[in-house]
């Protein structure tokens, strides 16, 4: 033995004791025998006993308690941890072998958790190299799981002796010389896979997220080294924390790579090569290079937020429970309180937007939006999505996209992305080679980091319709399928979709039906569960609010906003609210096909088109808004009233759209008497009824000169016709028997409103026009039945209707139903 050593000295230089780390060693063995919780046990004896499993190799030590037991302690590891990293590491061996046994050959690992300071990306620069630090940022892009080489054994090829424990450093790093005194191989060995040391390695590339940007600055990114037990912890789309230390990597690669360089290579010019013995340098590469990169050599990866939204919301196992348990008292108290307010559907809204006035609806939709229906998995496998998927049409400055923001800032994975700049790859996934190692690898797009949260797109009308086409499979059934350079994959996008887009024409066109408005197809349209129109009206009491509340906003007046609960309370009560499965009652159900029975009829019939056919995704999207209701009061089953409220925003959504004006010159080329009078009559009631009754109508366009057009606004004859007909059936329940003439009808319309006649001529347009609205009711609606031919006699009447030659009797349809 003692002959040996000598020799081993030689062969691998000598071996210099550095006293710094093992003093570090020492302190720190002592630390975790003798460091104590508040209940008087050793801290960390559980965590050792936990490390004699053989999937377990780490020990996560908290580094706050490292500072309170010894401060010299923490700040030396702090300031040259990758120095004394491997010493800790043979501290934690030690104390793990006093507290069971363990094989010789395991391999331990220390990680830091709970670091006090963050850095920045920018932040990382040659002075903290060999420090340790805490970093965050966005994961982009992961790699597979390699084994790393961490000590190898060296098969002599000469001499078949056994060279063991070289250390390897970044690089396949060979012994310098035979151990054998009498052999002197340097060059040929050979690695003895089985005798050998590895570890699991991964790497991870993050980048800046987009609110620690400077301003005009692109995003910087860097790699991450993750080893043993940390890979596997984050995944793409995550805002993590990694703790480590900055270390610099020969850039091997820039060599390795062609292109300008390789001549300097020794490997490329063969034997043959003019520069067979030219350029002498570095062994395998050539020429030594002076350009290092940066990396991070990460130790402990935790959750930026840990208690919201990170990658807790991804574990499957997570329960109302165990969120109840993270909370401090105070917390889960304000939670309680939270979810037996009686006015939390409205309180919940303006706490959520409280900059933005008015448009409650949206508000309402998007609230149900984050706390999301239930996601279910029928007995053949099949899953039927959860999320809710919005879409908001408007005039321009109708604070779509502050929706958008505000969604963004709030929700922990939340992506933003705008329409025109974003690709299919961009927004499903991409298919990348990496530099390195030359394979490809998937990188996620926008969809895939929002899994499990939501995607914003703003500008959605404008993007290429083959781009759009790639959003199809994530809306339905919230998967991204991929095959592209031998990479077949399917991954998750388990994501809501919030969407805003403008109308065709930048405004919004009363007179043509939603389809029209928006340039998107049929499919994208049934997906969305709630279409949310926004016009741009004048109205004096809401522009003057508008205004209030902004000018409010830029002189910084913070008593106007008024928010009941703070952004904390209600991200907390979302993520408690949203471990909620609730169950649908049997009221409930019947209540649901009947409200979608209704919709379907009122589909068919040719009463009321409405903005886009109902099909069954309207009945899921009622049943997730239900459940969404359910669990914004904490029900675990979901009533008839949530369903009630669901189906009037989805009732909203449909109808609000649709008002086209009415043009009765297309269906009726009579021969009018005094056309243009009855026209402006027309246009000048239409405009006094509606300022009377603020109804949302739109004026009349603007006439050709060739032949003047009689036109209506629909909410004007939608409330024409409800009053012909609440007044036939008040005249029908008075009287089984009677039954009304079409005269009659007219001149009980004229005395009502005859306040408004001033001249004859205004009462014949009024004339004219009640017949029109009659002759659609009768002929296109069929809301009223015209009996001519039946056996009762004509009577005619001289003085008011010339024209006419018959008057028949009307009766309302019988499967006519009046809206509400």
């Amino acid at each position: 033995m003692e002959l040996v050593q000598p020799a081993e000295n030689t062969a691998t230089g000598l071996q210099v004791k550095d006293e710094l780390s093992e003093k570090c060693q020492k302190l720190f063995l002592e630390f975790l025998e003798e460091f104590q919780n508040p209940n008087g046990e050793i801290h960390y004896l559980h965590d050792a006993e936990e490390l004699i499993r053989p999937e377990r190799n780490t020990l996560t030590v908290n580094f706050t308690n490292i500072e309170h037991y010894n401060q010299q302690l923490g700040t030396t590891i702090q300031e040259e941890y990758y120095r004394v990293y491997p010493h800790l590491c043979r501290a934690v061996r030690n104390f793990a072998r006093d507290h069971g046994n363990i094989p010789a050959s395991k391999e331990f690992y220390v990680s830091f958790s709970d670091f006090p300071t963050r850095q920045k990306i920018r932040e990382l620069t040659a002075a903290r190299i060999g420090t340790l630090l805490r970093i965050s940022g966005q994961v982009v892009r992961t790699h597979p799981v390699h084994p790393e080489l961490v000590s190898g054994t060296f098969l002599c090829m000469d001499c078949q002796s056994v060279v063991k424990d070289v250390e390897q450093q970044f690089k396949y790093t060979q012994p310098t010389i035979c151990r054998n005194p009498v052999c002197s191989n340097r060059r040929r060995f050979m690695l003895d896979t089985n005798k050998s040391r590895f570890v699991d390695f991964q790497k991870v590339r993050i980048q800046e997220t987009q609110a620690e940007l400077p301003r005009g600055a692109i995003p910087r990114s860097v790699e991450v080294i993750l080893r043993a037990e940390a890979v596997e912890t984050a995944q793409a789309g995550d805002r993590c924390d990694f703790t480590g230390t900055l270390i610099v990597v020969p850039n091997v690669f820039a060599l390795l790579a062609g292109g300008p360089r390789t001549e300097t290579s020794s490997r490329v010019t063969g034997p043959e090569g003019f520069q067979a013995d030219g350029v002498q340098g570095l062994k395998a590469l050539g020429v030594r290079d002076l350009s290092y990169r940066l990396a991070f050599l990460a130790c402990n990866v935790a959750p930026t937020n840990p208690r919201f939204g990170g990658k807790e919301l991804r574990e499957e196992d997570q329960t109302a429970e165990n969120i109840k348990n993270q909370m401090t008292i105070q917390e889960w108290e304000q939670v309680f309180d939270m979810s037996q307010d009686k006015n939390l559907y409205h309180n919940l809204c303006t706490s959520l937007f409280p900059t933005i006035h008015g448009n409650d609806e949206i508000k309402r939709g998007i609230l149900l939006m984050l706390f999301g229906g239930v996601p279910k998995t029928t007995m053949e496998g099949t899953s039927l999505r959860g999320d809710i998927n919005i879409c908001i049409v408007g005039d321009p400055s109708t604070s779509k996209s502050q929706f958008l923001k505000h969604v963004e800032d709030f929700s922990p994975r939340a992506v933003y992305t705008s329409g025109k700049a974003s690709s299919a790859a961009g927004l499903t996934a991409a298919v990348v080679r990496d530099e390195e190692s030359h394979e490809f690898v998937i990188e996620a797009g926008a969809l895939m980091l929002a899994d499990n949260g939501v995607c914003c797109i703003d500008e959605f009308d404008k993007m290429d319709l083959k781009d759009q086409v790639a959003i199809h499979e994530a809306m339905e059934q919230q998967t991204i399928s991929i095959t592209k350079a031998g990479v077949k994959a399917t991954l998750n996008a388990r994501t809501s979709i919030l969407a805003a887009a403008n109308p065709v024409d930048g405004r919004y066109n009363r007179s043509k039906s939603l389809k029209q408005n928006v340039n998107m197809s049929a499919p994208i349209m049934s997906r969305f569960d709630l279409f949310f129109i926004l016009v741009d009206e004048c109205n004096e009491v809401t522009d003057y609010a508008i205004a209030r509340r902004i000018i409010d906003l830029h002189s910084g007046n913070q008593e106007s906003i008024e928010r009941v609960f703070s952004t904390e309370d209600v991200q907390r009560y979302l993520l408690f609210a949203r471990q909620f499965q609730p169950k649908i009652t049997k009221e409930a159900e019947e209540f649901v096909v009947e409200q979608y029975k209704r919709l379907r009829q009122r589909d068919c019939s040719g009463g009321m088109k409405s903005a886009w056919r109902i099909t069954v995704r309207q009945l899921e999207s009622m049943i997730r808004l239900s459940e969404a209701m359910a669990r914004m009061y904490c029900s675990d089953e979901v009533q008839p009233k949530h369903v009630k409220e669901a189906f009037r925003l989805l009732n909203k959504s449909i109808i609000r759209v649709d008002s086209p004006d009415i043009n009765f010159d297309q269906e009726n080329n009579e021969n009018d008497v005094n056309d243009e009078a009855i026209n402006d009559e027309a246009k000048a009631a239409n405009s006094e009824d509606a300022m009377e009754t603020e109804e949302e109508a739109v004026k009349p366009e603007k006439l050709s000169s060739q032949k003047p057009a009689v036109r209506m606004s629909f909410a004007e004859y939608k409330k024409i016709s409800n009053l012909l007909v609440l007044h036939m059936h008040k005249m029908e329940d008075a009287d089984d028997e009677s039954s009304l003439k079409k005269s009659e009808l007219v001149n009980w319309y004229l005395k009502e409103v005859e306040s408004e006649i001033d001249s004859e001529t205004e009462l014949i347009a009024k004339k004219n026009l009640i017949e029109k609205v009659l002759h659609r009711l009768i002929h296109y609606d069929h809301v009223i039945i015209e009996l001519t031919k039946t056996g009762l006699k004509k009577v005619t009447d001289e003085g008011e209707e010339p024209t006419m030659e018959e008057d028949p009797f009307l009766v309302v349809n019988p499967n006519y139903t009046l809206d509400d």
